[in-house]
């Protein structure tokens, strides 16, 4: 059985920090691309960051240069670690697991909220 368990949101002011983190189990996760995407209220699931299963990474524009993407093969998790956070970065999270296209997996999302 496939799990894909986030945790690390929560509340935090503006230009705060937080790390989340994805920890997967039932896949042979270092073959996996992996992915942060988030969806706020009214508005579509958007991708995040991805990284690859050999390390390379792309971001959202409006999370470039904040945010950044890691990931630990012998621990089977993804990071993302989210600095500078503004009020529009307030979304669930979700981590996705991709092998090829139409074989992924999703976690059940973490909720992040930015606001003073």
């Amino acid at each position: 059985q496939v799990q894909l368990v986030e945790s690390g949101g929560g509340l935090v002011q503006p230009g705060g920090s937080l790390r989340l983190s994805c920890a997967a189990s039932g896949i042979t996760f270092s073959i996996y691309a992996m992915g942060w995407y988030r969806q706020a209220p009214g508005k579509q699931r958007e991708l995040v960051a991805a990284i690859t299963s050999g390390g390379s990474s792309n971001y959202a524009g409006s999370v470039k240069g904040r945010f950044t993407i890691s990931r630990d093969n012998a621990k089977n998790t993804v990071y993302l670690q989210m600095n500078s956070l503004r009020p529009e970065d307030t979304a669930v999270y979700y981590c996705n697991a991709r092998y090829v296209p139409g074989l992924e997996y999703w976690g059940q999302g973490t909720q992040v909220t930015v606001s003073s």
